[in-house]
């Protein structure tokens, strides 16, 4: 029994670090932050879904995408339209009537339904990766003409919500809701729900991730990644095996866009652009891009940096990001994952030092 947690789990060891990751999410925190800490350390953990998926992407799948934020930005906005479509009632919502609208569009109609919106939720930014995959990797495109061209998407996508004023919300976005299924979303008990509901599929995302990496698929994925051209005359089409990882990606950022806008009460273009989706690789690099757990360390830290920064210096969290990311590539390539790994081997006895943390398989936690 106990072998069959640690299979499903990827190994004693990450057993560990995942009910150490748990126990602090799910105990500690909500025991030792305060009401607004706690909703402000769920909205940091609906971003860790996105490095979550960049780790597979990035670090496993050797893909590095400067566009998440398109599938974090859609994932929020599918969610925003259901609740705003709630607390508008019978009545158009008000961004519509300052724009002249006269009628609700036909593509807002599906989601009056909870259910609809959930199915879109998942659907959506996964056939939107699909067919920017298959756009790119079908034709042989990857490496740095892949992230400049997620970057460009980020961007495009961006303008192209501001610009669309009566059907987005604008510049502003989609905002002024409060309610979910007439569950008041403000309530001290909604946000320490939320926060648990976030944590949880956190960890399940986290497990799935494992699931993924330990199974052949996730064998192939580093195997593409280190000798992409070896893989391919082994008689393998490596372009699905990118699709489905970026598409994976892809599903882990809606997720956690559409918990993002449950948390805090709104979503916008600005969380779609450009300098957040750099920001969500930074939190990926931060934490380690080869292990899971790691990338949600590495993005609680730096949000909480870049949190305490902006309240008591706003004009520098940038050069700290800016930094900070300076400072993994060039100082601590394989994050924080890889210095505790360091650490760990430091402290073994002799004899029994482990193969060099670099490796990606031993660097993953």
């Amino acid at each position: 029994m106990l072998e069959r947690l640690f299979q499903f789990a990827g190994g004693r060891r990450d057993l560990v670090n995942l009910l150490l990751l748990g126990a602090l999410l799910l105990v500690v925190m909500p025991l030792v932050l305060d009401s607004f800490r706690l909703n402000l350390a769920g909205k940091y953990l609906s971003f860790a879904f996105v490095a979550v998926g960049l780790v597979l992407c990035w670090g496993y799948g050797g893909i590095l995408s400067l566009g998440q934020g398109i599938f974090f930005g859609l994932g929020g906005y599918l969610m925003a339209m259901f609740l705003k479509l709630e607390s508008s009632g019978a009545e158009l919502p008000d961004f519509m009537v300052w724009n002249s609208l006269e009628s609700l569009p036909a593509f807002w109609q599906p989601f009056h339904s909870f259910g609809f919106t959930l199915l879109a939720i998942f659907v959506v930014p996964t056939l939107l990766a699909w067919l920017i995959g298959a756009a790119m990797f079908k034709r042989r495109v990857g490496g740095v003409y892949f992230a400049i061209i997620t970057q460009a998407l980020a961007w495009i996508l961006s303008i192209l919500f501001i610009g669309q004023q009566g059907l987005t919300g604008g510049i502003n976005g989609i905002t002024n809701f409060s309610t979910l299924l007439g569950w008041d979303l403000y309530s001290e008990s909604a946000k320490l729900t939320l926060y648990y509901v976030n944590a949880a599929l956190l960890i399940g995302v986290l497990l799935a991730s494992r699931f993924i990496l330990d199974s052949r698929l996730g064998k192939l994925l580093v195997a593409v990644r280190d000798k992409e051209d070896r893989v391919r005359f082994s008689g393998f089409d490596v372009s699905n095996f990118k699709i489905f990882v970026f598409c994976v990606a892809a599903l882990f950022s809606a997720i956690g866009g559409a918990m993002f806008t449950l948390q805090v009460g709104l979503i916008s273009p600005s969380l779609m652009g450009i300098v957040p989706s750099i920001e969500m690789v930074v939190f990926a690099a931060v934490g380690g891009r080869y292990s899971v757990i790691g990338a949600v360390y590495g993005t609680l830290l730096v949000s909480y940096g870049k949190t305490f920064l902006s309240e008591n210096f706003p004009e520098l969290w940038l050069y700290f990001i800016g930094a900070l990311f300076i400072a993994v590539v060039m100082v601590f390539p394989n994050g924080l994952a890889g210095l505790v790994d360091n650490l760990r081997q430091r402290l073994r006895p002799r004899g029994r030092a482990l193969p060099v943390t670099a490796v990606a398989e031993e660097a993953r936690a």
